[in-house]
């Protein structure tokens, strides 16, 4: 009898344990990525004109496997065939309308643009996102530009928590020309012990590691790397971490001035020269 309750117990206990980290991993996909179908009204005008394309496949994820996925992109083309070509990444909060500013920037500097929106923003089918979901998503755009545009040179950009999915994307693939990171970071945890909530010890309830850390040595192509000095959001001690672990050819670009939101702004003509020197776009 004794050891039928403890086995009950033990049941009991396991199930407990068992619904509170599906509690801490729900809330905390819903704290960090704070997805929805919301965007920045600057970037939904900035966005009229642009093409919407949709990115379709099966995902293989274990969470889901078998479901059929729709990603809403937008598309902003170049005149010339032979343009180079970059995926954009965005960040959290908004969808992909929100960083139309960004993408119409990234098409003065030469690009014609990708945007899409992970799984649970905008348009794009409905999910709790997920890290391995975004990466899975980030992968499908990456096999669409390649069906789409063979013959053109390729670039990863992510911004926020967009470059650690575009970290791990350069890093899974091997055809990329390049790999642009703004206001990026070494890791979810890193990002938690800058802040004044850094004591807390957090790290064994983490679900969402987004280590682009420990993957940015892995990538085969030239990385470019920026960074507001005055972020608030993300230390820029963080974007020279994660730039101090990949291999060369790489740069390393601080925008004076600049915060979190408006580094594209400040820093267009460091960007420019960036992009020539190391990239040859643009000249």
């Amino acid at each position: 009898m004794h050891r039928t309750a403890f086995l009950a117990f033990a049941l009991l206990a396991a199930s407990v344990l068992l619904s509170s980290c599906a509690v801490v991993d729900h809330e905390q996909r819903r704290w960090i990525f704070m997805a929805g179908e919301r965007t920045w009204p600057p970037g939904e005008a900035a966005a009229v004109g642009m093409q919407d394309v949709w990115v379709d496949y099966v995902s293989a994820h274990p969470e889901q496997p078998g479901q059929d996925v729709r990603l809403h992109g937008l598309w902003l083309a170049q005149d010339r065939a032979d343009a180079p070509v970059v995926l954009f990444l965005h960040g959290v909060r908004w969808d992909v309308r929100a960083s139309a500013t960004r993408i119409r920037q990234l098409h003065r500097l030469g690009f014609s643009v990708l945007g899409i929106d992970y799984r649970g923003f905008g348009r794009s089918s409905k999910a709790m996102p997920l890290e391995t979901l975004a990466a899975e998503a980030a992968r499908a755009a990456w096999h669409w530009l390649a069906k789409e545009h063979p013959q053109a040179r390729r670039f990863i950009f992510g911004h926020s928590l967009g470059g650690a999915v575009a970290v791990r994307l350069a890093a899974d693939v091997d055809d990329e020309a390049g790999l642009i990171v703004e206001g990026g970071f070494t890791s979810t945890l890193d990002v938690v012990r800058s802040t004044r909530w850094g004591w807390l010890p957090i790290a064994p309830l983490l679900t969402q590691h987004f280590d682009a850390g420990s993957r940015i040595a892995e990538i085969g192509s030239p990385l470019l790397a920026v960074h507001a000095a005055h972020d608030t959001m993300i230390d820029p001690a963080l974007g020279r971490a994660l730039y101090d672990k990949a291999r060369p050819p790489k740069r390393f670009v601080l925008i004076d001035g600049a915060v979190h939101e408006n580094a594209d702004v400040m820093g267009e003509q460091a960007y420019r020269e960036a992009l020539r020197e190391m990239f040859g776009i643009g000249e």
